[in-house]
């Protein structure tokens, strides 16, 4: 499935911890946001890491799943391109 997460997280400590896990899981887009091809479990995983990290009270994160025809209907400008490959592997 296509996965794109995004964050806003004040505190340093804590966004860098969670760019790393989400470097393992995707491709980095913009600054605080992620393009993921994932499976259900790769998801559970990523959710779970990601929910022990963060602080609810000051933090956001948001995970939105694109199905096929959403993600055919991203629209991109500039020298970049939507994820296709699965090249991205858990470390």
């Amino acid at each position: 499935m296509f996965l794109l997460v995004s964050y806003d997280i004040i505190n340093n400590r804590r966004r860098s911890k969670v760019c790393n896990i989400l470097k393992d899981y995707g491709k980095r887009v913009q600054f605080s946001v992620f393009e993921c091809l994932l499976d259900s479990k790769d998801l559970i995983r990523l959710k779970a890491a990601l929910l022990k990290l963060i602080n609810e009270k000051e933090d956001n994160l948001r995970i939105y799943q694109l199905c096929e025809s959403c993600k055919k209907n991203v629209l991109i400008y500039g020298n970049t391109k939507i994820t296709e490959d699965e090249e991205v592997y858990i470390i």
